[in-house]
């Protein structure tokens, strides 16, 4: 049987709520960081396991967008939703710095800022869903509703059709 993994900041701060969640470690390959791929180690489909994008607004402000592992992030819809001009992804090189994860760990959990946060209107069609739990190879999961409270994260139309 693997180690019980240890807690993230993430988890702490879930514990601090009162939020239940379960921690899922799995096997990380550096040289394929997807959703798609998490989904299918710990055993979830795809569109439940959720991803965290930094970006940054026209207004310079930075701003988390959370959506389903198998879908690509619509800039222009993120814009709107945050009241901007327009939006765009966050460089590699800023990600670590403002928000203390590297890429296949973000999450919005306890970052180092506490930029606002949108997430994607199907994040409430399940039951559970699965975000980064701060660092690569382990996973939270949890009620979309506890992570909407933990997060303050506001619902928007998030991604491409």
């Amino acid at each position: 049987m693997p180690p019980k993994p240890t807690k993230t900041n993430a988890a702490r701060l879930l514990d601090s709520l009162g939020i239940a969640y379960e921690l899922r470690p799995y096997e990380v390959d550096p040289n394929d960081l997807t959703a798609i791929s998490v989904a299918h180690k710990i055993g979830l489909p795809p569109e439940q396991v959720f991803k965290t994008l930094l970006t940054h607004t026209s207004d310079k402000e930075h701003i988390f967008a959370v959506i389903p592992g198998d879908s690509e992030l619509d800039l222009k819809k993120l814009a709107a939703a945050a009241g901007a001009r327009n939006a765009e992804l966050a460089a590699l090189k800023e990600v670590e710095p403002l928000t203390g994860y590297i890429r296949g760990g973000v999450t919005v959990l306890s970052a180092k800022k506490p930029f606002r946060a949108f997430a994607d209107e199907t994040i409430e069609l399940f039951d559970i869903l699965s975000i980064s739990a701060g660092q690569r190879g382990l996973q939270l999961l949890m009620k979309p509703a506890d992570y909407l409270r933990a997060t303050n994260a506001e619902l928007a139309d998030l991604t491409k059709t």
